[in-house]
């Protein structure tokens, strides 16, 4: 089965990298790109994909309440939260919010690969770094 994702990160170089990283799966098709959390719900709503990896910051709307908005607007779709450090307040506002998982920036390609699979899956991936801190 082919899993269908949107990635919305606010930094083009970053998304351009994790979409080609998601590519490189032939079980993954990214079907949307979005640069901030309302480009993300739209392009949830319009391609209603399994996965949207989901940068916590991003301007006009944050990661945390695009999260809220795609689990009442398109609860089918499994969350995926990306953020470039592991906070304990951030990454427990994301669970909160609604996120079924989530990963830190510096996360190895395969991890990440991975991690899209298990949330897809049902299951709550969770950065191992973090976890063990």
């Amino acid at each position: 089965m082919t899993l269908r994702v949107v990635v919305a990160e606010d930094q083009t170089l970053v998304r351009a990298g994790l979409v080609t990283i998601l590519r490189t799966d032939a079980d993954i098709d990214v079907v949307g790109e979005a640069a901030d959390g309302e480009e993300a719900i739209a392009a949830v709503l319009a391609h209603r994909p399994d996965v949207v990896l989901l940068d916590i910051r991003m301007p006009r709307l944050d990661g945390l309440a695009a999260t809220r908005r795609i689990c009442v607007e398109a609860a089918a779709t499994r969350i995926l939260v990306l953020t470039t450090f592991g906070e304990d307040d951030v990454v427990f506002a994301a669970l909160r919010s609604g996120a079924d998982g989530f990963l830190l920036k510096d996360t190895r390609p395969e991890d990440l690969i991975a991690a899209v699979h298990a949330v897809a899956r049902g299951e709550s991936p969770l950065d191992r770094g973090w976890v063990r801190r």
